[in-house]
């Protein structure tokens, strides 16, 4: 029997996922990935989640980005 595909978002809270992409691109190319204010002016981890927790849509698309970056960059996930 094999094991069900692994969900690369399960366990990694959002506060994680964040700073690591900010860790990998940085707050400018990320605001270009998702152009969000929270990105673009005077970023922070604060008010990025504070923002992302209201909007599902700005969300997902952090989320889509960060599973596209695993790819690209496996170490993100660890």
């Amino acid at each position: 029997m094999s094991d069900p595909p692994r969900d690369p978002l399960h366990g990694v809270t959002l506060e994680v996922l964040v700073t690591r992409l900010v860790e990998t691109y940085g707050w400018e190319e990320l605001a270009r990935a998702v152009p969000i204010r929270c990105f673009q002016f005077d970023p922070s981890i604060k008010s990025s989640l504070t923002f992302l927790r209201r909007m599902p849509w700005a969300r997902t698309e952090v989320e889509a980005l960060y599973i596209r970056a695993l790819q690209k960059h496996p170490h993100l996930g660890k």
